[in-house]
């Protein structure tokens, strides 16, 4: 019953759960006070994982670093950024509790990619392909107006589809073809199309990861983050239900949700 208990209190913290547990709502929350806080992280299967990483904050004071072995969260832990010094940190938690690593799935945060390379030199990265998507759509737009931010655009519809190694000669086929253009200067010196080049400088530079997982097709290389994405989502929804929470009382309430998500 306690346990029961326990884990009704972490997932619905509502104050009407009281009736239904024949106490007070000062009885609930002192209950929900007394709970120790969970364990950040899960114990290490006997194999290998595919590990996802992806963040997720709520306003601009605080947010939780996550990873996940595609089915659950396995450790978590809060942070005001989304820093190297955290990733590092849980990673050697996971490390000391006995983790093995298949491969490593994240967003492309600048620095994890080199972070993970240095600190695991063989094991395969795989950078989100949705992220990459989302990079490409911030510069080029949803309607983009010249004919080169056009042909990007449908080239990225073709992304994570097409065949990898025919989706790749078209990027550098439509570079070439757009050369002249993205080489164009204003009066003061300065690239005229900053943005799109930046997209091309984007796909360049994060092309040796976008199509690890069908490289090593065996290992089963999650492409995305999108089980941690859709796992924050519905986390939010339910935090959002209770905003009346004191802010000790509201991050008590998430690592329970991370916990058992």
């Amino acid at each position: 019953m306690r346990y029961y208990q326990d884990w009704l209190l972490a997932r619905r913290i509502l104050p009407e759960i009281a009736t239904d547990l024949g106490m007070s709502v000062p009885t609930l929350r002192m209950h929900f006070d007394a709970l120790p806080l969970p364990e950040p992280c899960a114990p290490a299967p006997y194999h290998a994982i595919n590990l996802v990483i992806d963040a997720t904050f709520f306003g601009r004071a605080y947010g939780y670093l996550c990873f996940s072995d595609t089915r659950r969260v396995i450790y978590f832990r809060e942070i005001k950024v989304e820093s190297i010094a955290a990733l590092h940190a849980g990673l050697q938690i996971l490390n000391g509790a006995g983790y093995r690593f298949k491969s490593f799935t994240l967003d492309g945060k600048r620095g994890f990619i080199q972070t993970l390379q240095s600190l695991y030199p063989h094991t395969p990265i795989q950078m989100c392909q949705f992220h990459q998507k989302a990079i490409i759509r911030r510069y080029v737009t949803n309607n983009p107006k010249t004919a080169c931010g056009q042909d990007l655009k449908e080239l990225m519809t073709r992304f994570g589809i097409q065949d990898p190694q025919e989706w790749i000669f078209d990027l550098f086929a439509c570079r070439d073809k757009h050369k002249d253009f993205l080489a164009e200067k204003n009066e003061r010196g300065e690239f005229t199309h900053k943005r799109l080049r930046s997209a091309f400088r984007s796909l360049k530079t994060n092309l040796p990861y976008l199509f690890v997982c069908d490289d090593i097709p065996a290992a089963n290389i999650p492409n995305t983050t999108n089980h941690l994405e859709g796992s924050f989502a519905h986390l939010k929804e339910k935090i959002k239900i209770h905003r009346g929470l004191k802010q000790h009382r509201k991050k008590k309430a998430i690592q329970y949700l991370l916990y058992w998500s």
